[in-house]
């Protein structure tokens, strides 16, 4: 029998064939564990990480205090999104790392929509 872990790293496999950031459009790739939530923005042609947030922010941590973990993930897209458009970044691609578009991964997404990023 398959473990869960197993089936999203496949899942994640068949997702990073089709889904590659460029330097017009990085990738926005997000993963949670069972506390946390980060997002990522990604330029894979030149190996480097441009936009980070997580949950383990300092500048976001107290902005978090006593939420639940969506509405965490919700405060993430909206930073994500805000700190982008400070790089001069407007369209990215979105990685959702294998896990089903649902949650906490869709509220992230929502998020950053709102806040003006472009997928």
């Amino acid at each position: 029998m398959a473990k869960k872990e197993d089936t999203r790293t496949r899942r994640k496999a068949s997702i990073r064939k089709k889904v590659n950031g460029s330097t017009d459009r990085p990738r926005l790739s997000v993963f949670r564990s069972s506390k946390h939530i980060y997002a990522q923005v990604i330029d894979d042609q030149l190996h480097t990480t441009l936009v980070t947030a997580s949950t383990l922010d300092e500048a976001l941590e107290t902005s978090l205090k006593g939420l639940k973990k969506a509405e965490k993930a919700e405060k993430i897209g909206t930073a994500i999104a805000e700190r982008c458009k400070l790089k001069g970044i407007e369209k990215v691609v979105f990685d959702r790392n294998g896990y089903i578009y649902h949650g906490r991964v869709l509220a992230l997404a929502d998020a950053a929509r709102k806040a003006g990023l472009q997928f």
